[in-house]
């Protein structure tokens, strides 16, 4: 199922939880690589009109290579009482924008997903609003990463205005814009985007969790505590949209940030996929897992609705205690080839995944 981006604040809506944070979760360890900041150059003979991004490529990439968009998504309430997530796909933005879309590179592509907390409000005007705040900055599309930016704030400071949303509810925030090959992932909270690599998963987005070591430290400069791995005692990220009972007045800096962190990357022809998804699906399920598991869905049926159900229905089986919520983008319009690996003398006893699973963890500690 698709979600839509409208640009009408939502009608008042009241909160539906009275406590703040989330109940703690058992915390699964894995072995975790993140992707380095790779920043490309717009090439003009894809005539793609990036106007002053100065980019740079990690790779080589075949001349005429674009993307192709399309996406699938899932969301089920899980073992809550209530569901306060929320998600957007926007497979065609220049035909979704319509007049609004003047300027754009296409092709475009937009998605979201929105973990919400106190309630449904913060969630669901951010699910609603932040693609307009997004087109309309000023620096859009001249300069994505501080349109991104200015949007995130935007957005949180019009649930500090609002007198019809809920001032004591929040959400995360991860959004993923396309313009031909370049991606760009904004991510504010414990949201994770994954990009499947020829059966490899390259983590773009990093867990603002308080207890992450940079996090902690930015807290506690600012006057905040992390107590049993929440903000302040309270709250289970460590970057929210709303939440305005915990933030100062708009513009201090508050222990509780919503400003993003930014990825930037092109896509090359090894790009399979992309999921992206809230914390319920993250804290059972590895990204090698999540990656490994698409690529051989989409080897066998060619959809991504259906790998979005199936990563749900997985970590369903493995006793998620959230609301999930997954969106699985492919960038071609057939299915993944056949790995070929190569044969050798020695014999080895580690899967395809664990092999993954270690090139990640060297290249991490490279």
């Amino acid at each position: 199922m698709n979600g839509s981006v409208e640009p009408q604040t939502p009608p008042d809506s009241p909160s539906m939880d009275s406590g703040v944070g989330k109940p703690p979760r058992h915390q699964l360890t894995s072995i975790r690589h993140c992707a380095s900041s790779m920043r490309i150059a717009a090439a003009a003979s894809f005539g793609l009109d990036l106007g002053a991004l100065s980019l740079i490529s990690p790779t080589d990439v075949r001349p005429g290579f674009l993307p192709v968009f399309r996406s699938g998504s899932c969301a089920e309430i899980g073992p809550k009482s209530y569901m306060e997530d929320e998600h957007v796909c926007v497979d065609n933005l220049i035909e979704h924008l319509g007049g609004r879309a003047a300027g754009i590179p296409a092709p475009g592509a937009f998605y979201g997903v929105f973990d919400g907390h106190g309630g449904t409000d913060a969630a669901c005007f951010v699910r609603k609003n932040i693609l307009k705040f997004i087109v309309e900055d000023v620096n859009f599309p001249s300069n994505v990463e501080k349109a991104l930016r200015g949007a995130f704030l935007k957005a949180d400071h019009a649930l500090a205005d609002s007198h019809s949303l809920d001032n004591d509810s929040g959400t995360t925030a991860l959004t993923a814009l396309i313009f031909g090959r370049t991606l760009f992932v904004a991510n504010a909270g414990d949201c994770r985007a994954v990009l499947g690599r020829r059966g490899r998963a390259v983590e773009l987005s990093r867990d603002h969790k308080p207890n992450c070591k940079s996090e902690k430290i930015r807290i506690e400069k600012l006057g905040g505590t992390v107590f049993d791995g929440y903000l302040n005692g309270q709250l289970a990220v460590a970057r929210a949209l709303g939440d305005w009972h915990m933030k100062g007045p708009k513009g201090s800096v508050s222990p509780l940030s919503a400003e993003p962190e930014l990825q930037e990357m092109v896509l090359s022809e090894e790009d399979e996929f992309l999921i992206i998804g809230c914390d319920g699906l993250w804290d059972v399920m590895t990204s090698q897992c999540a990656v490994t598991i698409v690529r051989k869905e989409l080897m066998q049926h060619n959809s991504p609705e259906r790998c979005s159900s199936e990563l749900v229905q997985e970590a369903l089986k493995r006793d998620s205690c959230d609301n999930l919520t997954v969106v699985v983008i492919c960038f071609s319009s057939n299915p993944p080839p056949q790995i070929e690996i190569p044969r050798s003398r020695v014999r080895r006893s580690i899967s395809l995944e664990g092999l993954h699973l270690l090139k990640g963890a060297l290249d991490s500690n490279a």
